[in-house]
């Protein structure tokens, strides 16, 4: 529904102090803006009611205002008023609902009007986009190896965005991950954590239980559950087409805890042969979890069979847990059972280092946003996304985590998302996925379904990472 909504403006802003935007000094005032913007009543609400959004009333520019960034500066001075910035990305439902609230201050701000799109299927079309000469002006992506691909077309950011302010508000990993051939050409918006285990917290504490810091201790505690009759791990995979990405998960995050980052980087690129001995290390130590009868809830069939959004639902079982950890990113509390919530009913702790040498490095995901059409309000977007500001209203509503280390941990509406930022912000060493930055016929192919077939026992995991490895050369 369309929804009209009442913002009370201060003048001059805190936003734009925030951004340094410095212009002839107007007169401080309130008035109130009406926007007509499609978001859901429970949002309007929460934007009216917890975010306060100021702007700068225009007045006459006599000069392009200072800041860290230029165009987001002008924009706010009111250059651009009237224009119009279209997106086109993979937010939809409820996630597309949340990113056009999150856009509003800046069209308040502005003038701009920023349409999105959002669409299941944003991979395929951006690409018949793109093809056909008709590209949106930013587009949002969720795979960083989508977006290399398309790198040709679109705008380096490098050109324009202010690196000094980019490089203070993003660890190295996240811009490493949005650049190509040396250049930058998208800054993350969203970002998620897979290393993280998710527990049963009453019956956790009951049990005396205790979260593990170290391998050695997550062994422990595994060892304590079975003495004490219980079932350490809910693990599943069955995800249709998609069947076998949790368990590249698990292989890639290990690997990046026994071999560490410069390996993990060299596989990733195929500097290394996908077969590596550090890689069959990593399969091993998986092995001997995933594969203990008493250590898996069901077993080799649960974890084939079961469909990856019900694997932690016998955690929940109302005479007790039937499994007690579930390693998977910090989303998947969507998908708990009806009446059961995350941080009351469960929780979850930092998927613990292995090799000391290594650190406490991070398995990521995220959503990096680039750029089409070059114009000088489609820039002023692009500058706003970058920063805290343009992450605060999804923060707030909460279920989303920004990798801005501008971004206040106070900002977050629960320990939950609190805690999530917190491990991104604090990583020794962030890692995005390796299945989706590798190319889609080995990382969403040939990786996905050697997985499936290890597990299974159709094949030895020698055979495995071999075929896997001979796909790459294919």
């Amino acid at each position: 529904m369309r929804t009209r909504m009442l913002f009370i403006v201060t003048v001059v802003s805190a936003l734009a102090l925030a951004l340094a935007a410095c212009g002839p000094a107007p007169t401080p005032e309130r008035i109130e803006v009406e926007v007509t913007k499609q978001v859901p009543v429970e949002v309007t609400k929460i934007v009216q009611e917890e975010v306060e959004i100021e702007v700068e009333v225009p007045v006459e520019v006599t000069r392009v205002p200072e800041g860290p960034y230029e165009h987001l500066a002008r924009a706010m001075a009111g250059e651009f008023e009237g224009t119009e910035v279209n997106i086109f990305g993979v937010y939809t439902a409820e996630d597309e609902d949340r990113f056009q609230a999150a856009l509003v201050p800046f069209e308040v701000a502005t003038g701009i009007d920023v349409e999105f799109e959002g669409s299941a299927d944003f991979e395929t079309l951006i690409r018949v986009r793109v093809e056909g000469g008709d590209p949106p002006d930013i587009a949002q992506f969720s795979q960083p190896g989508l977006l290399a691909e398309l790198a040709d077309d679109m705008v380096p950011l490098d050109s324009f965005m202010n690196m000094d302010q980019l490089q203070q508000d993003y660890a190295p990993g996240w811009l490493d991950l949005g650049t190509v051939d040396g250049h930058l050409y998208g800054v993350f918006y969203r970002a998620s954590t897979k290393s993280i285990v998710w527990y049963p917290i009453p019956q956790f504490e009951e049990a005396g239980y205790e979260t593990p810091e170290t391998w050695d201790a997550l062994i422990a505690l595994m060892d304590q559950m079975v003495a004490d009759g219980n079932t350490p791990w809910c693990i599943s995979i069955e995800h249709s087409g998609a069947t076998g990405w949790v368990a590249t998960d698990w292989l890639e995050d290990i690997l990046l805890r026994t071999a560490g980052a410069e390996v993990y980087d060299k596989w990733v690129n195929h500097e290394i042969p996908f077969n590596d001995p550090a890689v069959k290390n990593a399969a091993e130590i998986m092995a001997d979890i995933w594969f203990n009868p008493d250590y898996v809830y069901g077993g080799r069939e649960y974890i084939l069979t079961e469909w990856v959004g019900s694997t932690q639902n016998p955690m929940f079982d109302e005479e007790g847990p039937q499994c007690w950890l579930h390693k998977q990113a910090g989303w998947y509390s969507a998908f708990f059972p009806e009446g059961k919530e995350a941080g009351v009913d469960s929780a979850y702790f930092y998927f613990p280092p292995i090799e000391e040498e290594h650190g406490r490095p991070v398995l990521g995901a995220g959503d990096p946003i680039g750029m089409f059409n070059d114009r000088p309000e489609v820039r002023a977007v692009m500058e706003f996304l970058s920063t805290a500001k343009g992450a605060e209203v999804w923060v707030r509503l909460g279920g989303f985590v920004s990798p801005n280390q501008g971004v206040s941990l106070d900002w977050y509406p629960t320990e939950i998302d609190r805690t999530q930022g917190e491990i991104i912000q604090n990583a020794d060493v962030l890692r995005f996925d390796a299945s989706d930055a590798m190319p889609a016929e080995v990382g969403t192919g040939t990786f996905w379904t050697g997985m499936v077939d290890w597990i299974s026992g159709e094949k030895d995991i020698d055979t495995v990472l071999q075929e896997i490895e001979d796909s790459w050369l294919e």
